[in-house]
């Protein structure tokens, strides 16, 4: 495993995480949040996968490359929700959860020999 790569994504992972959070308690805050309900709902979802996707890479799991493809796809969601936001706080993180998407696309690319807890050195045998 690119252990360059795999910190690049956890560090991704835990920005979007916090940019999430923020989003959803600033929507919460908004004059009509139940006009936000779409917004802070994925919101939710995308920062618990991606600080459980940080985790996972942090531990070298073998399911890490599986799981990153999933958070790209709700980081995805999240990031064309909150992109239809004029709210800078949607703005932001739109462009965090689309670098999230990217760096998880980046790992889940990785050949399967080089996925963390693959190979040799972790057969565990």
């Amino acid at each position: 495993m690119d252990s360059q790569q795999s910190a690049a994504c956890i560090d991704a992972c835990n920005a979007c995480a916090d940019a999430c959070d923020n989003c959803a308690a600033a929507c919460l805050r908004e004059a009509d949040p139940k006009a936000m309900a779409r917004c802070i709902a994925l919101d939710v979802d995308c920062a618990q996968l991606c600080r459980t996707v940080a985790g996972f890479l942090a531990r070298g799991s073998e399911s890490a490359v599986d799981l990153c493809q999933t958070c790209a796809e709700v980081c995805d969601a999240c990031a064309a929700e909150c992109a239809r936001h004029a709210m800078k706080h949607c703005q932001d993180c739109a462009e965090a959860c689309r670098r999230c998407a990217d760096q998880c696309r980046q790992m889940g690319a990785m050949p399967a020999a080089a996925a963390p807890g693959t190979g040799a050195a972790s057969s565990g045998v």
